[in-house]
């Protein structure tokens, strides 16, 4: 038996906790449902190292009524409530629990399985609800929303587009940060966000553009939030991108259970491995993890408005 086997048969196994930090940050996007363990136990660990703070992110209905619950339960959780970019063209087309259900988009597809008619009325129903959590205190963003070009083809775009459009004028009349959801669709979303102008705070979740993308989002004011892959080898560009953002549009996530950082990558993810991703951050950035840390932290404070 090769000397390395016991190791890959913890691929699965939760990696260790890091070094606490010693500033505390916040989580700016998380899914808690959709990790194991209680909502208790995944707060406990994550303050444990320093991570105080988190944004629970809603996908769909159901995972969005979850997140609003949570956040109003825990005082240290805020919610972001939203129908992701794929969602939208499966309520269209009358099919929300469908099989093409895309990693990292909430746990609510697994409990919403039932097929429903669809068609735009279905979409306007479903925003409706969006809406009406969006006026909830305890919610403090409109997201993860956008477009998402990886997994939805030509015949999903037009409902991605208007459900977009519909959520940037949830956030603007509710006067809620916006976060976006931006996968293969850099040049559409920063049109359609500028077209129907950006709510004051708006969050690119999950930065995945180049440093040229992130100058025109240092010029618009948007917030950056960068995910474990800036640990991945094949991310440069997503290092070089965080080196040219401003400091104080900066956030960190974890998106977990996905994107575990480097070197723990395929492994389950979770807030309380954020000072993973931090370290590497400082070391693009050049700076001490503690000066970091504190402009996460202002930062992330600002961008949510808690």
């Amino acid at each position: 038996m090769p000397s390395h086997a016991p190791a890959s048969a913890d691929k699965n196994a939760a990696p260790p906790p890091p070094e606490p930090l010693r500033v505390p940050v916040a989580d700016s996007h998380t899914h808690l449902d959709m990790q194991s363990g209680t909502v208790e136990e995944g707060l406990a660990k994550a303050a444990s190292v320093g991570v105080t703070t988190v944004v629970q992110v809603g996908c769909d209905l159901a995972g969005s009524r979850w997140a609003a619950e949570t956040a109003a339960a825990y005082e240290n959780v805020h919610a972001a409530v939203a129908l992701h970019p794929n969602e939208a063209p499966r309520i269209v087309h009358g099919d929300p629990g469908g099989t093409s259900r895309p990693p990292g988009a909430g746990g609510g597809w697994s409990r919403q399985g039932a097929r429903v008619p669809g068609g735009d009325a279905a979409l306007d129903d479903a925003l409706a609800e969006i809406d009406r959590l969006a006026a909830l205190a305890q919610v403090k963003a409109v997201g993860e929303t956008g477009l998402d070009y990886f997994r939805t083809g030509e015949e999903g775009k037009e409902a991605q587009e208007r459900s977009f459009r519909a959520h940037i004028e949830i956030a603007k009349r509710h006067g809620k940060a916006l976060v976006i959801h931006d996968r293969d669709a850099h040049a559409d979303v920063l049109r359609v966000l500028k077209e129907e102008g950006a709510p004051e705070r708006t969050v690119f979740h999950c930065y995945s553009g180049d440093a040229e993308m992130a100058e025109v989002c240092a010029a618009a004011g948007y917030f950056m939030s960068f995910a474990g892959n800036v640990t991945f080898k094949n991310a440069q560009n997503l290092r070089d991108a965080l080196a040219v953002a401003p400091l104080d549009l900066v956030l960190v996530e974890t998106d977990a259970p996905f994107l575990t950082p480097a070197p723990y990558r395929g492994r389950p993810n979770a807030p309380y491995l954020i000072p993973v991703t931090v370290r590497a951050m400082a070391a693009v950035r050049g700076i001490d993890e503690d000066a970091l840390a504190t402009a996460l932290a202002a930062n992330t404070a600002r961008a949510f408005g808690y």
